[in-house]
């Protein structure tokens, strides 16, 4: 048992009470996993000729040693700011080269997210702790996902916490249990698809990336889970224009969604929902088994 929330801002002047309104949703999922939280969020977008990375360290960590190093090996300018156990950098670098040098020079640091909007923090401990120890009020954005765990088929730890992230600004949170994910890991990994723990989410958002890749869009990648992902589950993916969600066929797993002028958002349980202004005025709903909801500016 987990708790999903997501709301993407159709009104571009709530942009700055993101992480107000993000926090309010998280901690009203405490109870559906108390075990550990995280967020995507996407804001700020950099130039296409650099890229954003979030990084997480296990232990205290010397990153303004780690900018001047970036910066004089890649030759490029870097700019990185802390958030807690994470660090946001930005690289007037193409993103691959950026991922390749610290894989090689700096494995004890974690990718958490990369691309050009999404920033992802995750940490062990109950949510109103997270929200806390990242300040999450403070942050602005476009639109987010949240995840409260419950651990259930894999450690309480911070690299098993949600989302995950595969692709380029794209993200994965998901509330349930796939039974096929061993036999779908060792086909990603044999496809490409980097593919760092046990955790059976990490699998879906791993195989959405394939299909894109693959030439799917995200709504025919969304459609070939329903045939590819055994288990149940109520899933939550991020990209960087919007949100989509999709329940398996059986649709056991709670989900609720609300719609206003100003937002759209969703939640294992309505009380989440709840905490939005203007909620009173929203459309309400229940969304169906196998069907792919998506929002996005374009």
């Amino acid at each position: 048992m987990c708790g999903i929330v997501g709301i993407f801002l159709k009104n571009e002047g709530l942009q700055p009470e993101l992480g107000r309104l993000l926090a309010a949703m998280l901690i009203e999922m405490s109870d559906r996993g108390p075990d550990s939280a995280g967020i995507a969020l996407y804001r700020d977008p950099v130039a296409d000729s650099s890229c954003k990375l979030t990084l997480h360290s296990a232990e205290q960590y010397d990153w303004d040693a780690l900018r001047t190093e970036m910066a004089a090996s890649l030759q490029a300018d870097v700019k990185l700011d802390v958030h807690a156990s994470h660090a946001v950098v930005i690289a007037a670098a193409q993103v691959a080269s950026v991922q390749d040098w610290l894989r090689a020079q700096h494995p004890e640091l974690r990718i958490m997210s990369a691309g050009s909007a999404i920033e992802i923090y995750k940490e062990k401990g109950p949510p109103r702790e997270f929200v806390k120890q990242f300040k999450l009020h403070e942050l602005n954005g476009s639109h987010a996902l949240g995840h409260t765990r419950m651990a259930t088929e894999s450690a309480v730890t911070t690299e098993h916490s949600h989302p995950f992230s595969t692709g380029m600004d794209l993200c994965l949170v998901h509330n349930g249990s796939l039974s096929n994910h061993n036999r779908l890991r060792q086909k990603l990994r044999g496809a490409g698809v980097d593919i760092q723990t046990d955790n059976d989410s990490e699998v879906a958002a791993g195989y959405l990336m394939w299909r894109l890749r693959e030439g799917d869009s995200l709504e025919e990648a969304l459609q070939r889970a329903l045939t590819d992902l055994d288990g149940f589950y109520t899933f939550a993916i991020g990209t960087k224009d919007g949100f989509a969600v999709l329940r398996d066929p059986i649709a056991c797993k709670p989900a609720v969604m609300a719609e206003t002028d100003e937002w759209v958002a969703m939640a294992s349980e309505f009380r989440a929902i709840a905490q939005l202004p203007g909620v009173e005025n929203a459309t309400i709903w229940e969304p169906l088994p196998a069907t792919v909801y998506t929002w996005g500016r374009s």
